[in-house]
């Protein structure tokens, strides 16, 4: 889709908030472009991100929701760490986790690599089908881990296979 018009439907639905995700947004040659005109817009932009790019040149405003894959998700390699450093007060950080193992691993990221300082939501989202809800929240609790849960809503409203919603 053209730029112009993502704006005009943005516009027809008339909401605050606009997140850019599908896919990898970053890996758009005209991402940073769309996020100048969607903030032009006076809505709240959010920009949620594998965390393989560099998201230091992201526009100032633009809230980042920056995934770091766990060890389960076959992707553990592609994390850019030194994203962590260009993170803001506005910004959070999201892990898929599939397994014991990934939260595990996960709650060590957090404190090692001081993500638990930056004072940031921190979130745990079970994956799909693969871990219950109940059971992350059970580790979460138990843990007394200062993180949020976050599950996959739209899966739930609209199923897994549903695109543009």
């Amino acid at each position: 889709m053209a730029i112009s018009d993502i704006l005009k439907q943005v516009t027809n639905y008339a909401h605050p908030l606009v997140l850019v995700t599908g896919g990898e947004p970053l890996a758009q040659r005209n991402c940073m472009c769309l996020l100048d005109s969607l903030m032009n817009t006076g809505r709240s932009v959010q920009l949620e991100t594998a965390g393989a790019h560099d998201i230091s040149n992201v526009p100032d405003g633009i809230s980042i929701i920056m995934d770091i894959k766990t060890p389960d998700s076959g992707e553990v390699a592609r994390n850019r760490w030194q994203n962590i450093d260009h993170l803001k007060k506005n910004d959070e950080v999201k892990f898929v986790i599939n397994s014991q193992n990934d939260y595990e691993w996960a709650k060590d990221v957090i404190h090692s690599r001081g993500i638990t300082a930056l004072n940031i939501p921190i979130l745990f989202s079970p994956a799909w089908k693969r871990l219950a809800p109940a059971t992350l929240v059970q580790w979460i609790l138990t843990d007394h881990l200062p993180v949020k849960l976050q599950i996959q809503q739209h899966k739930y409203i609209w199923g897994a296979e549903k695109t543009g919603v």
